[in-house]
């Protein structure tokens, strides 16, 4: 009988609580040193890795985009890129708005003042990336797009196979090593945190973000079946219904790719034909990311008003805009959208926080991954509603 894994956020809340409990003052200071360094020496890895990620899942997933389907492609990708722009920037908003509220200036002060308290790690190796964020965005674009127009015309299939290979090397390298170690990363981070006097305060700050997150998630599944009901003269109420299963699924899985299965049969009760559904739902599952964008723009603004770091409209609209076409076909994994975040949020903390291996990114790390599963669930639920559109578009104009 096959025995059952802790999921990753039971994981991750034991590497938290062990975290807090190894950084209180009566544990000896040189096993919390001895945990920085470990978390240290992780940070390390996943500095490397991140730029051979983007490239790996961004050219996959432009280079499979751009097959078939012409201009239904066209309009779901669309449909998708909006509807994740549009949800990041409600969430900015919302979260711009509400979190100032309950965190009050007496909070941020407290942590402006533990700043200066962070352990040392004992050893500290530095390894220079093969390539670094920009360039390795840079050449997925350029290999995807290529491979994209040339597959099967001026190319044959090895380079495609090859980047498929090598994509499927780096997820198996998130799901054997990054993944299944994130939690001692997160609870060196909280070592640090609870040592430095930061963890409390921020704790105490930051259970009300994860309502409002989980609130706007559910909010956003609302509108967009809403949106889908109106459109095509469909009862929305009945369509959420509909998405249950599918909701239900991904909250276990993590996975929007896992959900996949679950959501067609979700897309068949909703009454889109076999042709639509069984090319919108795998091409959504990685190009719609509206639920992580949420999740995302909202961790990071609360980041930012914690550690008084400016942000506005203008940081964030770019940071969003990037992310949503550097999101592709990350999913996969669990957390896999916000290790694909990690090089981008530069973008909005600065150069001097956005360091991927820094604690501000390690915090958004811990954010958003005890609320991945919701912004998975928000992101199959969205990938139906865009098919009931695209599933009308179809049948009104385009198959006479």
């Amino acid at each position: 009988m096959e025995k059952k894994r802790l999921g990753l956020v039971p994981r991750l809340i034991i590497g938290i609580l062990l975290g807090i409990l190894l950084g209180q003052a009566f544990v000896p200071e040189v096993i919390s040193r001895l945990v920085v360094t470990a978390s240290s020496l992780f940070s390390m890895f996943l500095k490397f890795v991140i730029p051979l990620m983007i490239l790996a899942y961004v050219t996959m997933g432009i280079a499979d985009l751009s097959q078939g389907a012409g201009k239904l492609l066209l309009v779901t990708a669309g449909l998708a890129y909006a509807s994740t722009l549009v949800a990041g920037s409600a969430s900015y908003f919302v979260s711009s708005t509400l979190f100032p509220s309950f965190m009050s200036p007496e909070a941020l002060g407290q942590i402006a003042e533990t700043a200066g308290n962070s352990l040392s790690p004992y050893l500290s190796i530095s390894v220079t990336p093969l390539l670094d964020t920009l360039s390795a965005v840079l050449l997925a674009f350029i290999l995807g797009l290529c491979m994209s127009s040339m597959r099967g015309k001026e190319l044959g299939n090895s380079l495609y196979n090859g980047f498929r290979d090598f994509s499927a090397i780096i997820d198996k390298v998130l799901h054997v090593a990054i993944v299944p170690l994130l939690p001692l990363y997160i609870c060196g981070t909280f070592v640090d945190m609870t040592r430095s006097g930061k963890t409390f305060v921020i704790l105490g700050i930051l259970w009300k973000v994860f309502i409002i997150v989980i609130l706007m998630h559910l909010i956003y599944i609302t509108i967009q079946f809403i949106i889908a009901g109106s459109i095509s003269h469909k009862n929305p109420f009945k369509l959420i219904v509909n998405q249950i299963p599918g909701y239900t699924t991904a909250l276990g899985t993590q996975s929007s790719a896992a959900t996949i299965p679950v959501n067609l049969q979700c897309a068949e009760a909703d009454g889109i034909s076999p042709e639509i559904r069984n090319f919108v739902v795998p091409l959504c599952a990685n190009i719609h990311m509206a639920g992580s964008m949420i999740t995302i723009t909202a961790c990071a603004t609360a980041v930012c008003l914690m550690n008084q770091i400016d942000i506005s409209l203008a940081t964030v609209i770019p940071f969003i805009a990037t992310l949503g076409v550097a999101m592709i076909a990350s999913p996969g994994a669990p957390g896999g959208s916000i290790m694909t975040a990690l090089p981008f949020l530069y973008m909005i903390f600065g150069p001097e926080y956005g360091n991927p291996e820094g604690p501000i990114c390690a915090i958004m790390v811990a954010l958003y991954i005890t609320q991945d599963s919701f912004g998975t669930a928000c992101n199959v639920s969205g990938d139906n509603a865009i098919g009931v559109i695209v599933d009308t578009i179809y049948k009104k104009w385009i198959k006479k």
